[in-house]
């Protein structure tokens, strides 16, 4: 009889890991960035070639607002796809990942893990778990590159 064999590529769990842990730190940042290159120009600018008529509307304080706007759309977007996923989590993964990435000032581990109650192993295992499941829950996860050996052929 034969046998169906499925090719499903493998998970690096290692890498999915970081990767959640990466966009965790892009949110801390999102909280608190905000560009200096979408501020309006304040000092004028002069030239020496005469003005010309055209169908440009937008003076530089209007287009540095709609950058500005279209760049906080972008970055709700962004925080409130990271929220959902956290609270997709159980419980004690959402507060681990909560206490650590998601509050404004930073904590440590050890901190976290002693206010829980947990003892460090256990803290690591239940945070290495949240953010794998983080990953696969923003979609993010990280494939193992299938490496093709090459064929021999006998004469």
């Amino acid at each position: 009889m034969n046998q169906l064999t499925l090719n499903l590529p493998q998970i690096d769990e290692e890498a999915t890991k970081a990767k959640a842990e990466q966009r965790l730190d892009q949110y801390r940042l999102y909280l608190l960035q905000v560009p200096d290159d979408f501020l309006p120009k304040v000092t004028p600018t002069y030239s020496i070639v005469p003005p010309s008529i055209t169908n440009d509307f937008h003076s530089s304080t209007e287009d540095a607002a709609l950058k500005r706007l279209d760049w906080e759309i972008q970055r709700d977007k962004f925080l409130k796809r990271i929220q959902r996923a956290v609270n997709r989590l159980t419980q004690r993964e959402r507060q681990i990942i909560v206490m650590l990435y998601m509050q404004p000032e930073e904590i440590y581990d050890y901190e976290i893990y002693s206010e829980m109650g947990l003892s460090q192993r256990s803290y690591y295992r239940v945070k290495a778990k949240a953010l794998y499941r983080l990953a696969f829950a923003l979609r993010e996860e990280v494939y193992k590159q299938i490496q093709k050996s090459p064929k021999t052929y006998k004469n």
